[in-house]
């Protein structure tokens, strides 16, 4: 029987703490138990160990931290690389060593030292008004390109989603080379970056603007939106444009997980952990979140399919880890949300 908790109900959350009984598996996730729960129910079924999942939205690390070395987490679970990366500076995780994991989890979706490791990679790419906008290809370079002024929407570039792309120029343009692309990217900003990725494909239906960088398991979710069907207009104004497809591939983020330091049960989350790379589970979990397996020939979804082609970058995300506090720093430098000069 799985036991299920999110922080989101009423202040419970905060006194409650997770069992550390036998064959269970205690699972922190940043990631909504929904779209994880089909994917602990295969690993459930197929082994016959439980889960239990404590949904926390923000404060993930620092409750690990606080519960320090009496803390029930085995396993947890985040939803890019930031995330990944803050559980090993804040000194929550423990190395895992597997030969299942190695093999089923390319080098460059895992840490060097194998303290994380990656799940599912969404492209971050760029939503293109199909009634305005008449190329199909298109690269990262282009978008500081002055063709574009006044055009372009984007979230927050502190947002962890646009510094781990901006990460990535850094690693491919010098420092710089991306200060002059992000400057150029911020003078064509149609308005000051606001709202998340979904608000960007809203801002192209309205004719706010022509094109907006977001995740491409967005496009999925908004696709398939059954409860608010305005989404699926949106979804239907914009073509998905894969940047630097034709070339070194377009950017990547990922999903992924990690043992917690102090793991009680840690022949369980090995276990768990060993079964998230499997080709089974690889396909169960990317299209219930709209994403790509991690595992390289596993099953993408239709809908993920749909989408077009994605070739994704090959750069090790560690490169773009060791950026991602300079990025932010060069995203103030620039002004870039105070929008366009």
């Amino acid at each position: 029987m799985k036991f299920v908790l999110s922080s989101l109900v009423a202040g419970a959350v905060l006194g409650l703490a997770l069992s550390a009984q036998a064959q269970s598996v205690n699972i922190y996730s940043t990631r909504q138990i929904d779209l994880i729960e089909p994917v602990l129910d295969a690993f459930t079924a197929k082994t016959g160990i439980d889960t239990e999942v404590l949904f926390l939205k923000k404060g993930l690390v620092d409750r690990v931290v606080a519960e320090g070395r009496g803390s029930p987490a085995d396993v947890m679970l985040t939803t890019d690389i930031g995330g990944l990366i803050s559980f090993v500076d804040e000194g929550v995780t423990q190395p895992v060593v597997s030969d299942v994991i190695t093999a089923n989890i390319p080098a460059g979706f895992r840490d060097n030292e194998n303290q994380w490791f990656g799940l599912t990679k969404r492209g971050r790419v760029v939503y293109a008004a199909k009634d305005r906008v008449d190329v199909d290809v298109i690269t990262y370079e282009e978008l500081a390109d002055p063709k574009w002024k006044g055009r372009i929407c984007t979230r927050s570039g502190q947002h962890g989603y646009n510094i781990a792309l901006f990460a990535s120029m850094i690693d491919e343009l010098g420092e710089e080379g991306a200060t002059a692309w992000l400057e150029g990217l911020r003078d064509n900003l149609a308005r000051k970056p606001e709202g998340n990725d979904r608000a960007q494909a809203k801002g192209i239906y309205s004719g706010e603007c022509d094109l907006g960088i977001g995740n491409t398991y967005y496009v999925g979710l908004m696709e398939t939106n059954e409860k608010e069907p305005e989404q699926k207009e949106w979804r239907a104004s914009l073509k998905v444009l894969f940047p630097n497809n034709e070339g070194r591939g377009s950017h990547v983020n990922v999903s992924g997980m990690a043992m917690a330091k102090h793991a009680p049960n840690h022949a369980e989350a090995l276990a768990l952990m060993e079964f998230l790379t499997t080709a089974e589970a690889q396909a169960i979990y990317a299209e219930q979140v709209f994403e790509y397996p991690v595992l390289e020939g596993a099953r993408v979804s239709d809908v993920v399919a749909s989408f077009g082609t994605f070739n994704p970058d090959k750069r090790d995300l560690n490169a773009i880890g060791d950026l991602r506090a300079r990025a932010s720093e060069l995203v103030d430098i620039v002004g870039y949300n105070r929008g366009a000069r």
